[in-house]
């Protein structure tokens, strides 16, 4: 990682995992205890721009941390996702994966997941 980037300056205390081409690091600003982001040693913006070794690594990170989480956390389950682009509330122009622990409780009614991002659109259910 090198340059002024956020996620390229990252100091070697808030790295929680690595391999040779993604860390792994708790979100700043944490939607659930334990969330988590896995991120590319290279600068790159979008998912889409990525190399499949590079993809290959952000997976490998993202089941490993999912296992350290299960055993910090206990969770109950997991939303895991990627805001790619600026119409998307990617908001560091520089590809992260959210890994966000979900609890029992944490939402009334936690159906459609994902989809609350548009929240008029979010309930397709009866």
């Amino acid at each position: 990682m090198t340059g002024t980037c956020l996620f390229c300056t990252l100091g070697a205390g808030r790295i929680v995992l690595a391999n040779e081409l993604a860390v792994v690091i708790r979100d700043n600003f944490p939607v659930s205890p334990g969330h988590t982001l896995i991120i590319p040693k290279r600068h790159v913006v979008s998912f889409f721009d990525i190399a499949g070794d590079e993809r290959e690594a952000m997976l490998a990170l993202l089941d490993s941390a999912k296992l350290g989480l299960d055993a910090a956390f206990h969770p109950n389950g997991y939303n895991v996702g990627i805001n790619d682009g600026e119409a998307a509330g990617q908001t560091v122009p520089h590809l992260h994966l959210h890994l966000i622990p979900r609890y029992a409780g944490d939402r009334e009614d936690p159906r459609g997941g994902v989809r609350w991002v548009l929240p008029q659109k979010a309930k397709y259910w009866p």
